[in-house]
């Protein structure tokens, strides 16, 4: 009888070995991305990570006036941040003066049981090779990208490569990718990536206002550029924080050219300074995903569309009957309640009779694909 004990006590034991191993294993699958600590900034850091999201464009010494901050003491703080890579300078391309017609944001929700470095590696060599992605983002189950295209074919090809590579591997579960295309003649950018609001309420600082981004993507005038113009706007797009000179020698241009070329840029609006923080590393938990569908009969107003945008909201773009989101959290409590006023103003004036689709993704999870690559669609546009 004591044997039988012992040889049952035995396999029970090898079980549970066996298990914390593929445990272990699996859980390796789930977190393949190196952990980030997150930092504490001291409040002068403070207050030069969030000037420098909300006036990306400023000098130092501008910068310094408007933060009132010490331009050496900012100075310092401004090439310690960068280099822990607290933030990242961009020169946006605003293509949709240059040809391209739209903005597309799809997502999709995966089959789970395909770990998520198979799907990423997957995904990486057939669809975020595609120069309209310039953004891209993936949890275990979900991701989601946002692309600038020319047209609609260009991002109508794509998806139907998408679905069909992720569905004859087994990676969709049930649905297929779903995309939301904004044009840009009939539709608004109102929040492109701006963090501004977000780190002024982590911070507890004051901020005198949203930065709109509707205008910089409005489609009025189509502008055409030389040669010369497009190469070194590739270069400046690529290379954002390079130097006028840095940017002449790659070129082959004088650094008075190519200076008097960026001036006119941003004087044409072809160009957009932005900063990107790095929200894992300032301690944020949740990035979530919000697509609202509006009922036919009664599409809500702009001033309806800002009482759902909250100073969490870093992208808003907006159709006539829907809207796609992308807000960021400190905690899952800050996610839950502004969920949850959202829903309910929507429900209360009538704007939806279901539940919008909502998808929450954890920073230390999550995985990017593709983050803030400009440059490949800004060349394919222009040329």
């Amino acid at each position: 009888m004591m044997v039988k004990i012992n040889n049952i006590l035995h396999f029970f034991t090898t079980i549970q070995l066996k298990f914390g191993y593929y445990e272990k294993n699996i859980l390796k699958l789930f977190t393949f991305r190196p952990a980030v600590k997150s930092i504490s900034l001291t409040p002068n850091e403070q207050r030069v990570l969030y000037g420098l999201v909300r006036y990306p464009g400023f000098s130092d010494s501008a910068l310094s006036q408007e933060i009132n901050v010490k331009l050496s003491t900012l100075t310092s703080i401004k090439r310690r941040l960068h280099d822990q890579g607290v933030y990242r300078q961009l020169l946006v391309p605003l293509l949709n003066r240059l040809g391209s017609e739209l903005l597309a944001v799809i997502y999709t929700q995966f089959n789970p049981v395909i770990p998520l470095e198979e799907r990423v590696s997957i995904t990486k060599r057939t669809i975020e090779v595609f120069d309209e992605i310039f953004f891209s983002i993936g949890e275990q189950e979900k991701g989601f990208s946002i692309s600038l295209s020319k047209n609609y074919t260009s991002i109508g090809r794509i998806n139907d490569i998408r679905t069909e590579t992720f569905g004859s591997l087994g990676l969709l579960e049930k649905e297929y990718p779903s995309e939301v295309i904004f044009p840009f003649k009939t539709s608004e950018i109102i929040h492109f990536f701006d963090f501004n609001r977000v780190l002024a309420s982590m911070f507890s600082l004051h901020n005198p206002g949203s930065n709109s981004d509707i205008n910089c993507f409005k489609d009025d005038k189509i502008y055409s550029l030389t040669e010369k113009e497009k190469s070194v706007y590739a270069a400046l797009v690529q290379f954002p924080t390079a130097t006028t000179q840095q940017i002449g020698e790659k070129v082959g241009l004088s650094r008075h050219t190519v200076s008097r070329m960026k001036n006119k840029f941003f004087d044409l609006s072809l160009l957009k300074h932005l900063t990107i923080p790095d929200m894992r590393q300032l301690g944020f938990e949740i990035l979530s995903f919000y697509h609202y569908q509006f009922s036919p009969g009664k599409a809500p107003n702009l001033d309806d569309i800002l009482h759902l945008d909250s100073p969490s909201t870093v992208f808003l773009a907006r159709r006539k009957y829907e809207i796609v989101m992308v807000s960021a959290y400190q905690t899952y409590q800050e996610y839950k309640e502004d969920k949850m006023k959202k829903i309910r103003y929507l429900k209360e004036n009538d704007f939806i009779s279901y539940n919008p689709l909502v998808r929450k993704y954890m920073f230390e999870r999550m995985v990017f694909l593709k983050n803030f690559v400009f440059h490949p669609i800004a060349k394919k546009i222009i040329e």
